[in-house]
C-alpha cells in the first residue's frame, strides 16, 4: 500500500523552526521527485520546496527552508527556519514519477502549520 504520511506540524511563534517529516511506504522511494507543498486558507496550493536530482525553492521560501531527504528512511524533511506568519498553511508532501509515459503521483494528507505570536 503506498502510504505518504506527513508530521511535525504545529503551532510555533515567528522566528521560529519547525521540521517537517514526510514518511513514505509501498514504493521505490529513491526514484520519485519529492515536493512539498503548502496552501493557506483561501488561497492555492502552491509548491514550496522540490528535491530531485538537486534541491529547488520557491523564491518566498529561499535562505529559510531546505528540504534534506533520507533515502535510508524513506523519508524528506522540510526544515523551516525564520518562520513568519504568512508561511501559515497546511503542508504537503508529494512523490512524482514518469515510467513509459505512466504518471505515478501520490500525495500525503497534509500537517497544519500555524505561525503566531
Amino acid at each position: 500500500q503506498v502510504q505518504l504520511v506527513e508530521s511535525g506540524g504545529g503551532l510555533v511563534q515567528p522566528g521560529g523552526s519547525l521540521r517537517l517529516s514526510c514518511a513514505a511506504s509501498g514504493f521505490t522511494f529513491s526514484n520519485y521527485l519529492i515536493t512539498w507543498y503548502r496552501q493557506a486558507p483561501g488561497k492555492e496550493r502552491e509548491w514550496v520546496a522540490i528535491n530531485g536530482a538537486g534541491t529547488t525553492y520557491a523564491e518566498f521560501v529561499k535562505g529559510r527552508f531546505t528540504i534534506p531527504r533520507d533515502n535510508d528512511k524513506n523519508t524528506v524533511y522540510l526544515q523551516m527556519n525564520s518562520l513568519k506568519p504568512e508561511d501559515t498553511a497546511v503542508y504537503y508532501c508529494n512523490a512524482f514519477r514518469v515510467v513509459s509515459g505512466r504518471q505515478y503521483d501520490y500525495w500525503g494528507q497534509g500537517t497544519q502549520v500555524t505561525v503566531s505570536s
